[in-house]
């Protein structure tokens, strides 16, 4: 990829506003933009809209939001302030997590009053460092209300669909709730009736499409999304990514050439390109540079994410943020499932498995690391410190087999009691004894036995006297409340035993382009390259590479999509009233 540096040329379009990727940031941007009267089209590498983003959870971390506010959970903005100092401390993103805390949630409003973009109040769903002064328990998360699929008709194929793990009965999508009624369809006459009526919409949408149209979680946030450009018709134009930039003399970004099926096309940008392009995720040469060694084998990313962003702009003398970013990525341990049909996924273990009572992590040692039920990022980076000692790419994940069967592991569904699929597969290791357990799965037997010997201890007083499991309010909210005295320990203590395989994995990357709180694209000089706009992944993250709750990734993706679509319109974002 190089940028063409021209004075004239005959252009195949014109536009204002040139978004490069259809992903949640492209996209909020790009509908912003044409909220604010500008001509925008959409180019997107793939042939599908939502990136990562349509995999994900869906979940925006926005303090003080409005829908939380109305339903009844109060947070303050002003802790919230306070918690990401004391996480992230001052750094050259200190001025952009000060509007993101002030624009989020006029931004999220913004959306509801004028697009089908619309969120729900996660209620309780606590910070992930409960420890650090101002974190919040509740009213931070919020999740996108789901979508009904069918309003997209024949486009409803241009939805990147989730991961197989992630769905049941080869295509049904299921949320938070779904599981409960469906987990506890016999408990009560309401679980039953929800639990039936997702399963019936599900075969009635077999009749006419490839997978269910209940969007939930990421999807839905990404059916929202593309359903709102729709209404507004923008443009996306799909396998069409950008090849090189169009210079002027002074180096600004006048335009960009696509490479499209029907060959080159040239594409004046009178307003911008805004890059979001999904970050470098499946570019080695990025991920060798920035990723902490050894290097992750694996990326939850979607595959297009191959850091055709960074590269434009470096082209364009554009600087890439690269410090205080803790290893360049947002991370996630994730097992390595077998398909049907004969190729690998990954099940990232988010927060349905690791905090509940009866589960320890240990290295190739037999060594525990970790408190078992950190948040998803936290793990991993106690897995690349326990690796400067003893290996733990992967970790093992141990348990009895009877903890599958109540509470499931990694893409083994609760109520499952007959692991042999699984055990064909290489999914998961059984053995009667710990000793033949660690054989099997090449962990020193002693260390084993002594890790599990001092967790029961633990387990029976209650507390983890090594780790802290169950301290934390997310290890709580994530463990079984109806375990004592500590919901999240329990003694592993009767055969069969079973281990798991977990790697490190990244959801997104933290590292991108030097930007300013406008979204404006820096060069080496810290000065804006006139023309050239950034966010989602490709934008330097403004949490600087720390965790601090679900929706870390999006919440900002979208709040910046907005804020550079508002500076592109000529609406500077500081002056314009949100709340």
């Amino acid at each position: 990829m190089m940028a063409e540096t021209i004075t004239a040329t005959d252009w195949d379009m014109e536009t204002d506003l040139l978004v490069a990727g259809a992903g949640p940031g492209g996209m909020t941007a790009a509908l912003v933009a044409a909220i604010e009267g500008l001509d925008v089209v959409v180019c997107e590498k793939a042939s599908q809209v939502g990136g990562t983003g349509a995999t994900s959870a869906g979940t925006l971390w926005i303090p003080g939001n409005t829908q939380s506010r109305d339903a009844g959970f109060e947070d303050s903005p002003e802790e919230a302030a306070m918690y990401l100092d004391s996480l992230i401390g001052e750094d050259r993103t200190s001025e952009h997590r000060r509007v993101y805390l002030r624009d989020g949630p006029g931004v999220i409003d913004y959306l509801a009053e004028n697009t089908d973009v619309r969120f729900l109040a996660c209620g309780m769903h606590p910070d992930y460092r409960n420890n650090i002064a101002g974190a919040g328990m509740a009213g931070r998360a919020i999740i996108p209300e789901n979508f009904d699929g069918r309003v997209l008709g024949r486009d409803f194929a241009r939805v990147r669909p989730p991961i197989p793990e992630f769905m049941l009965l080869g295509g049904m999508m299921v949320g938070k709730i779904d599981i409960v009624s469906l987990l506890g369809r016999y408990q009560s006459l309401a679980n039953f009736k929800h639990a039936a009526s997702i399963v019936l919409r599900y075969l009635t949408d077999r009749l006419r499409f490839r997978r269910g149209t209940r969007l939930v979680m990421g999807n839905a946030l990404v059916g929202r999304l593309y359903y709102s450009l729709k209404k507004r018709n923008v443009p996306v134009l799909f396998d069409a990514p950008i090849g090189e930039f169009v210079l002027g003399d002074d180096g600004a970004v006048l335009g960009a050439i696509l490479d499209t099926a029907d060959g080159k096309k040239r594409v004046r940008a009178r307003k911008g390109v805004v890059l979001a392009t999904g970050g470098f995720a499946h570019n080695p040469k990025h991920r060798e540079a920035f990723m902490p060694h050894p290097t992750p084998p694996y990326s939850l990313a979607a595959g297009s994410n191959e850091g055709d962003g960074l590269v434009l702009a470096e082209a364009a003398n554009a600087a890439i943020d690269s410090d205080r970013h803790h290893g360049a990525g947002f991370w996630t341990p994730v097992s390595v499932t077998r398909r049907d049909d004969g190729t690998e996924g990954l099940f990232p273990h988010l927060a349905m498995d690791r905090a509940k009572p009866g589960l320890i992590a240990v290295n190739a040692e037999g060594r525990r690391f970790v408190n078992e039920g950190v948040s998803y990022h936290d793990f991993v980076e106690a897995m690349y410190r326990s690796h400067e000692t003893a290996d733990t790419m992967p970790a093992w994940l141990i348990c009895e087999t009877r903890f599958i069967a109540k509470y499931g592991l990694g893409a083994i569904h609760p109520e499952t009691r007959n692991l042999s699929k699984h055990i064909k597969a290489g999914y998961v290791t059984v053995a009667d004894s710990l000793d033949v357990l660690a054989g099997k799965i090449s962990v020193d037997p002693a260390g084993l036995q002594d890790s599990i010997s001092r967790h029961n201890r633990f387990a029976v007083a209650g507390v983890d006297e090594d780790f802290g499991k169950g301290d934390l309010e997310l290890n709580r909210f994530n463990g079984d409340p109806a375990h004592g005295p500590n919901p999240c320990l329990a003694p592993i203590e009767a055969g069969p035993f079973a281990a798991m395989a977990v790697w490190p994995a990244e959801i997104g990357c933290s590292v991108g382009l030097s930007t300013d709180p406008d979204c404006r694209v820096l060069d080496g000089a810290n000065e804006p390259i006139a023309g050239l706009y950034a966010c989602g992944n490709d934008m330097g993250s403004v949490m600087s590479g720390a965790y601090p709750g679900p929706g870390t990734t999006l919440g900002p993706a979208v709040v910046f999509g907005w804020r550079a679509a508002m500076h592109a319109a000529g609406h500077h974002p500081d002056e314009v009233v949100t709340e």
